[in-house]
């Protein structure tokens, strides 16, 4: 899978899109990042403990998908922004939105960009 591309192409859809990055099982950032006309929030090492809780987090819903079925998206709506879980295999696509945005319309825009690739 072509993750870099992913990672454009999702940054593309909207200009609040402030991140979008993949983050493999062991919660390391392997493709994307920011947005390059926004200002990241916090530093390198906070954004690592950041991926690496996604990751663990992520793993951990999977215990679930018997019963309830298989994650298409988790979303946490924090007081500066929005960020956005969309699990890919073994590995999670991160994004980060600005809060005054239509995040119903751009999650369902990253589920169609993510099934074609």
């Amino acid at each position: 899978m072509d993750y870099e591309n992913l990672c454009t192409l999702v940054q593309k859809i909207d200009s609040k899109v402030r991140f979008a990055g993949v983050i493999n099982s062991k919660g390391r950032l392997v493709a994307g990042g920011m947005t390059p006309s926004k200002k990241q929030l916090g530093d390198r090492k906070r954004d690592e403990m950041l991926y690496m809780e996604l990751a663990l987090r992520v793993k951990m819903r999977r215990e679930f998908d018997d019963d309830l079925g298989k994650v298409k998206f988790s979303m946490s709506f924090r007081e500066k922004l929005i960020v956005m879980s969309f699990p890919m295999e073994n590995d999670v696509l991160m994004v980060s939105l600005e809060k005054k945005t239509q995040f119903e319309n751009i999650a369902h825009s990253i589920l169609k960009l993510a099934e074609k690739i």
